[in-house]
């Protein structure tokens, strides 16, 4: 992510905390995670307060001393203009705009011109909170001029909200303006053959990531078909021990399959560094869940020391909050070593997924389906047989696996699934 915002301050000014304590929540994409000490310590000066003012990543929120008597020093601090953008007020909450006259795109009445906003090449910066006003009025960030206030001439949500009744204003002088309603907030906005749905900031975020995954990382593809009888009679095996409410799914033991996978080949297990490729002890999983503004990847932590009714329980946990709309965990907005996805629920064959930076591959299965295929061991005129297969398809990041390591994972993905009992070692 870029930025976020603070939601709450846990600890106040003059207050002390120890490594692991939480100094205050921030809101991000996608869940409100704690913001967690490293270092014993004391709270000296609280740079931004907490409301929903965006704070970019990298900007200081906060100054913190290692003992009390030196916390009155910075009682008077102030940052200096360059160095941080100081928070502007809350707004009180508004009434519902009213019906305001936009003025077509031609003969605008003559206005002071403002500064240039920040750019970044042929690219316009600007947050995605900002984005996402701009497309719910209506209004192209590309093509009009707004001042940017934010770090380094940065566009940010006070300022499009701001340019509205500027452009009210100007219009009031066009003989031939057209009264337009502005459309609320959230509200789809609706054109002359065409109607556009306003996204949240986590899904902006969210597409913004994969676009950059997509362009940055050197994909490539590898597809396996498995199969899956083994594996359909090892789980009735075990529902038939487990009550009706805490059945184990195919999903859960295909989750357990990709973690075993993984411990067999750790060199899939891996980021790239720039320099250097980093491989990790732990398989920590993003299983893909929900769809549309709904759609999240909660991380299950080290799926490989964990047992199959284990992840069952923590993916009904996760599925059960994202229904509730209660995605508060820090599970919900971290990225582990991997991401898994089973789209066989919608019928799907197959499918390419797009990496998740930084990790080096992403798994997606199709759907479970019966198929006729060649007896291992056929005499005669029975030398074809009916089994359940699925195909998996494994994308993979070229500067850390290569043809090889993909293929070997797949092998031991398939020999995991074919083979159950070898889930137990």
């Amino acid at each position: 992510m870029e930025a976020g915002t603070i939601a709450s301050w846990t600890l106040s000014e003059g207050e002390a905390y120890a490594a692991g304590d939480s100094l205050c929540e921030i809101e991000t994409d996608k869940a409100t995670v704690s913001f967690e000490a490293q270092d014993d310590g004391v709270i000296a000066k609280i740079l931004a307060q907490a409301g929903p003012d965006e704070i970019n990543c990298g900007v200081p929120i906060v100054i913190t001393v290692e003992e009390m008597e030196d916390a009155a020093a910075f009682k008077d601090y102030v940052v200096e203009a360059d160095a941080v953008a100081a928070p502007a007020a809350a707004e009180p909450v508004a009434a519902p705009p009213t019906p305001v006259v936009v003025a077509p795109p031609v003969a605008a009445a003559p206005a002071p011109t403002p500064a240039p906003a920040a750019t970044s090449g042929d690219r316009l910066v600007a947050s995605p909170l900002a984005w996402t006003i701009a497309k719910e009025k209506g209004l192209d960030l590309a093509s009009i001029a707004i001042v940017g206030t934010g770090p380094a001439g940065r566009i940010i949500a006070d300022d499009v909200r701001e340019y509205i009744p500027m452009a009210a204003t100007a219009s009031v002088a066009q003989p031939a303006a057209v009264a337009v309603a502005a459309a609320p907030v959230g509200a789809p906005f609706v054109g002359e053959h065409y109607t556009d749905f306003p996204l949240n900031e986590s899904s902006i975020a969210t597409a913004n990531l994969l676009a950059h995954s997509k362009q940055t990382i050197p994909h490539y593809y590898l597809t396996v078909d498995v199969t899956l009888d083994s594996l359909i009679e090892m789980r009735s095996t075990l529902n038939a021990t487990l009550a009706e409410d805490a059945q184990l799914t195919l999903n859960d033991l295909l989750i357990k399959a990709t973690a075993c996978a993984m411990k067999a080949c750790p060199s899939a297990n891996a980021s790239w560094m720039g320099d250097s490729v980093r491989m990790f002890d732990n398989v920590d999983l993003n299983v893909v869940m929900g769809s549309g503004d709904n759609l999240y990847s909660p991380l299950v932590q080290d799926v490989g020391s964990k047992g199959v009714k284990s992840i069952s329980d923590e993916l009904a946990s996760n599925l059960k909050d994202i229904e509730e709309g209660t995605v508060e965990g820090a599970h919900f907005g971290a990225v582990g070593t991997v991401t898994f996805m089973n789209l066989g629920m919608y019928g799907v064959k197959s499918c390419a997924p797009i990496i998740r930076a930084p990790q080096a591959v992403a798994l997606a299965l199709g759907a479970a389906e019966n198929r006729v295929v060649p007896k291992e061991d056929g005499e005669g005129d029975d030398i074809y047989e009916t089994k359940v297969l699925l195909t998996a398809t494994l994308s993979c990041d070229h500067r850390v696996v290569d043809g090889a390591v993909g293929a070997q994972f797949l092998s031991a993905f398939k020999t995991a699934v074919e083979k159950p009992v070898t889930l137990l070692l």
